[in-house]
């Protein structure tokens, strides 16, 4: 079995914690909670025929007040960047803490997800910027826990990643 910290990074109100409830328990609610400090789940499921338990840490949001602590990273096998895609200025928070995260250990695997898909109309992110993203191959994927979009498969992705980091 492989066991593994994942961590959710993104500013305040992106979705971190909609997006974990949709992916351990199937479920989606509208009323917000914030989350304070880290809030910590496990989810084991199989792909590839390997095991694999993801501990996932739900870290608060990253604002002008509040900033991640280092120890709450530390250890962290793998994590996602979540960017509300109505505020543009979600994705400058995700590309500094993905900096940060770098920084501490270059070669963790990430994945991008542009959250909320399901107001796609309202989106407000620098497109040319995810262009660049891409094409410098970052995994990057258009999310919605309130519609179930590419849940799972964000999640599957870092599995992957890390499935082929122990050959």
């Amino acid at each position: 079995m492989i066991r593994k910290k994942i961590c959710l990074l993104g500013s305040f109100a992106v979705g971190k914690t909609s997006l974990v409830q949709r992916f351990i328990k199937g479920i989606f609610s509208d009323k917000y909670h914030t989350t304070l400090g880290v809030k910590v789940d496990k989810k084991t499921f199989v792909i590839d025929d390997t095991d694999i338990e993801f501990i996932i840490w739900d870290l608060a949001g990253e604002d002008d007040f509040m900033t991640v602590r280092q120890s709450y990273l530390r250890g962290t096998s793998a994590y996602l960047l979540v960017v509300d895609g109505t505020r543009n200025e979600t994705l400058e928070t995700a590309l500094s803490l993905h900096q940060r995260m770098q920084q501490e250990n270059e070669s963790i695997p990430f994945v991008l997800l542009l959250n909320k898909s399901d107001l796609k109309m309202q989106w407000d992110l620098d497109v040319k910027k995810i262009k660049q993203l891409k094409e410098s191959g970052w995994n990057i994927l258009e999310t919605s826990a309130k519609n179930n979009d590419a849940v799972d498969e964000s999640f599957k992705l870092l599995a992957l990643a890390l499935i082929e980091k122990q050959r």
